[in-house]
């Protein structure tokens, strides 16, 4: 399926593989059109950005017949439905795009942007904003609760348009018009989801000012002070000075300041405790909204991590063995597993065995950047360097000083020793049961007062080895243990 995105500053298309709870893409091209661009005093939209509009849609009819699309969804934004060239723009688009179109409303905006969010982050806390070229949209999510959404007249475009470019004639704007944004108001040391192309190619900026270690934007996690001397910078300064500025598209530069200074006046106004950049908004919140309860419901990260691991691994049930043969081992070691580091490590379980076709000597490696770089929701940062790391140590060994001092500074020394224990228990299951399902459920290894236990049936007493009481040996080290491998029960 497709969904076509008609904005005031893009319109997108992105076709994705299937309705799932974390879908894939498999085409992203976007063309910037401007179409809001003059809509806030003229009222009109430019001939020029209609034209350009109309033949972007033209070519997504063509690449959706030629995908074989089945089913193709088209939503309009603000720009077309605050000018009064709105309806004659619309009936010329859906005869180019071929499809009906939805014109929607602001605050169906905002509620499809928090539903992104919501399909897109484990357990959402905190206010939703997208901002768009003609609009800002905030709503308050938490869970699977939505608050009531508001549409403020504050996109990039719009703002450029009324104040002329000025950035300070643009901040009183702002924060007149923050000052009856309720959802701010319930702000305070919760979580700012950071919806839109602008505040995407800022975070981008930031991360290379950084030096950031992933190139990862959904997820991506700045502190409000950290935040705010950024937005400082990025408000004095000409954008084409800024290092890097070539990652981010020339037409949308001068965009740059104006989400810098909305980003600025939401801080000083709601306090919230991080910003996080969110990849998904309106199109995922379309998809996750066409779900059942029951599927929206279901974990993104483990939906994904599954279907990686159907596509990549050798025996696809032996990673869902693998889940409950270390619930056993760290049940019985009475580990105190928190319940997110609980879905981690399902999660690792689950991709443990996805680069296996890799040389032996890169099978670490390949793992850890698959992992590292995948198109994951429902996981931050810290985590996903967490499974990668799992994986690494499965395939490379336990030792630390292999590890990339980059990844390492996503991560605490808790996450390292966890990922060290578990991908000591992999390293020992896979030698047990060559990745094949049937194995480990008959072969538990689990913690007996002072010992670590791994226990053979007779029909499999010829497993034990040199090699596998050395892997056992190793885990055992790790949890305090003395290892011991009992045959013939």
């Amino acid at each position: 399926m497709a969904i076509v995105d008609i904005g005031s500053n893009s319109v997108r298309l992105v076709a994705y593989e299937g309705m799932t709870r974390a879908p894939t893409p498999i085409f992203n091209e976007k063309v910037l059109c401007g179409l809001g661009r003059s809509v806030a005093t003229t009222k009109r939209l430019h001939d020029d950005a209609v034209e350009k509009a109309l033949r972007a849609l033209a070519r997504f009819r063509v690449l959706c017949g030629l995908m074989q699309v089945g089913s193709v969804h088209v939503l309009a934004t603000a720009a077309a439905r605050d000018a009064e060239n709105g309806p004659d723009f619309l009936a010329r688009a859906e005869a180019a795009i071929g499809h009906p179109i939805e014109l929607i409303s602001g605050s169906r905006e905002a509620q499809l942007s928090a539903l992104g969010v919501m399909s897109g982050f484990h357990d959402a806390d905190g206010v939703v904003g997208d901002m768009g070229g003609g609009s800002l949209e905030l709503i308050d999510v938490r869970g699977f609760e939505l608050g009531k959404g508001v549409s403020l007249p504050l996109g990039g475009l719009a703002l450029q348009d009324t104040t002329g470019g000025n950035i300070r004639k643009a901040s009183k704007v702002v924060r007149d018009a923050f000052a009856k944004a309720e959802p701010l108001e319930r702000l305070k040391g919760r979580t700012f989801y950071a919806v839109g192309g602008t505040w995407r190619a800022l975070a981008r900026l930031h991360m290379t000012q950084k030096g950031y270690p992933l190139h990862v934007m959904h997820g991506y996690t700045v502190a409000p002070k950290d935040v705010t001397d950024f937005a400082k910078i990025v408000e004095r300064v000409d954008a084409d000075t800024l290092e890097s500025i070539e990652a981010v598209s020339a037409a949308r530069r001068p965009l740059l300041g104006y989400g810098a200074l909305l980003l600025e006046e939401i801080i000083r106004k709601g306090k919230p405790k991080k910003v996080v950049i969110s990849a998904q908004g309106v199109r995922e919140g379309l998809l996750y909204e066409k779900l059942s309860n029951e599927e929206r419901r279901t974990d993104p990260l483990l939906s994904a991590a599954r279907e990686l691991n159907l596509l990549r691994s050798r025996a696809p049930m032996h990673g869902e063995e693998l889940i409950g043969w270390t619930d056993k081992l760290v049940a019985s070691l009475h580990l105190d597993e928190t319940g997110e580091e609980r879905r981690l490590r399902h999660a690792a379980c689950l991709l443990a065995d996805i680069g296996w076709r890799a040389h032996p000597d890169y099978r670490g490696e390949q793992g850890l950047n698959i992992i590292a770089h995948a198109a994951f929701v429902g996981v931050d940062h810290p985590g996903r360097a967490f499974l990668a790391l799992s994986v690494f140590f499965r395939h490379v060994g336990l030792s630390v000083d292999d590890i990339s001092p980059r990844i390492r500074e996503l991560v605490t020394t808790r996450m390292i020793d966890r990922a060290r224990i578990l991908g000591g228990a992999m390293r020992v299951a896979y030698l047990v049961s060559a990745a094949m399902p049937g194995v480990l459920p008959r072969a538990p290894i689990t913690g007996h007062g002072g010992k670590l236990v791994l226990a053979l049936p007779g029909d499999l007493a010829a497993l034990a080895s040199d090699r596998l009481l050395n892997r056992v040996k190793q885990l055992a080290r790790l949890v305090g243990r003395e290892p011991l491998i009992q045959n013939g029960r």
